[in-house]
């Protein structure tokens, strides 16, 4: 059997801290695969830099400089972990049997990578990681992660259960990813559509090593939210429903009222009054709110802009990099990095 190239995709964004040893473990575990003869000694880890500010980015180049299995893409600004896991999925697709994906904290088991290979040789297109349990995760996580999933299987969105982004996924499913234009892509709920054959491995997801984690409470929600008005109308369709309810209660409060009217026993009071016209403004406000959410992603999908820019690409350079001196890696470096500038 002809040993499948391999790439690993890590969207990275201020990993500083973390990144030595994660592109150390990787490259590794990568060598090892290489020498049990499982994957193709063109086998490389793509780390991809969504804009940061730190130094991720230097430490990205220049240990691609002396290590031919590492490459970089740097992205002009920061556009979002999932756009910057798009990026590095469409680079590798083209030199590429099968990308895994995989975040740059290495919280997700890496050996089970070598699980991903062996169920894509078994004709697999999709291989999805997929955590035993959840208990690194803070009750609220664990709470809020679990109503998440269900409140999407209740919308009719197909997802695949305690499964992140740590999949691998064949050259021919990447290509037909890439037919998917929309620009607010959802990448869990996008990649089951595929149709493909697909299986699950299970594993133990492990702490943090270092630094801190990217996906804080408020961009968590954003992406709950995101996802939901990404793949259903399911919360417009609740809109309509509690609008209906409140328009039959208040025809039957109506003729409540009228009775009581009718037989003298009504008091005039602002207590009743002050409520209904505050409850119905709010159910308003929202409703006006949840629709211009979704009139807001048309007009972004109608402006059809780039769901993010390359700046520097080492990933296709024909430059044996491996080769360079240090006091060429440095220059060579410098120049690329003053060439970047000048474009930008």
């Amino acid at each position: 059997m002809i040993e499948p190239v391999l790439t690993i995709v890590v969207p990275c964004y201020n990993e500083e801290e973390v990144l030595p040893e994660t592109i150390h473990q990787l490259d590794q575990f990568v060598k090892q695969l290489i020498s049990e003869n499982i994957v193709s000694n063109r086998t490389r880890i793509l780390l991809v830099d969504d804009g940061s500010k730190d130094r991720t980015w230097d430490i990205i180049y220049k240990t691609g400089l002396r290590n031919e299995h590492v490459r970089g893409l740097r992205l002009s600004r920061n556009v979002g972990h999932q756009n910057a896991l798009l990026a590095g999925l469409f680079a590798a697709k083209d030199t590429s049997d099968c990308v895994v994906s995989i975040d740059a904290d290495l919280q997700d088991d890496i050996e089970v990578i070598r699980d991903f290979i062996f169920k894509y040789n078994e004709g697999n297109e999709i291989v999805y990681g997929v955590r035993k349990r959840r208990d690194t995760d803070t009750f609220f996580k664990k709470t809020t992660a679990q109503s998440f999933y269900k409140l999407m299987q209740k919308m009719g969105v197909d997802l695949v259960y305690n499964h992140a982004d740590f999949r691998l996924m064949s050259k021919r499913a990447l290509m037909e990813l890439e037919g998917f234009k929309e620009v607010n892509l959802f990448l869990r709920g996008i990649v089951p559509l595929l149709g493909f054959r697909s299986d699950i491995v299970y594993y133990d997801r492990k702490e943090r090593q270092a630094g801190e984690t990217k996906y804080p409470l408020k961009k968590m929600l954003a992406f709950a939210f995101d996802g939901i008005t990404s793949f259903s109308i399911s919360p417009i369709r609740f809109v309509l429903f509690i609008g209906c309810v409140s328009f039959f209660l208040s025809l039957l409060f109506g003729l409540y009222f009228l009775l009581l009217k009718a037989l003298g026993e009504t008091q005039t009071g602002w207590t009743s009054l002050i409520t209904s016209i505050w409850l119905i403004g709010g159910l308003q406000l929202i409703a006006i709110g949840l629709i211009g959410e979704y009139v807001g992603k048309i007009y972004k999908e109608s402006k059809q802009r780039p769901k993010f820019i390359i700046d520097i690409d080492t990933f296709s350079m024909p430059i044996p990099r491996h080769h360079l001196i240090n006091n060429l890696e440095e220059e060579f470096y410098k120049i690329e990095h003053r060439k970047a500038s000048e474009t930008n």
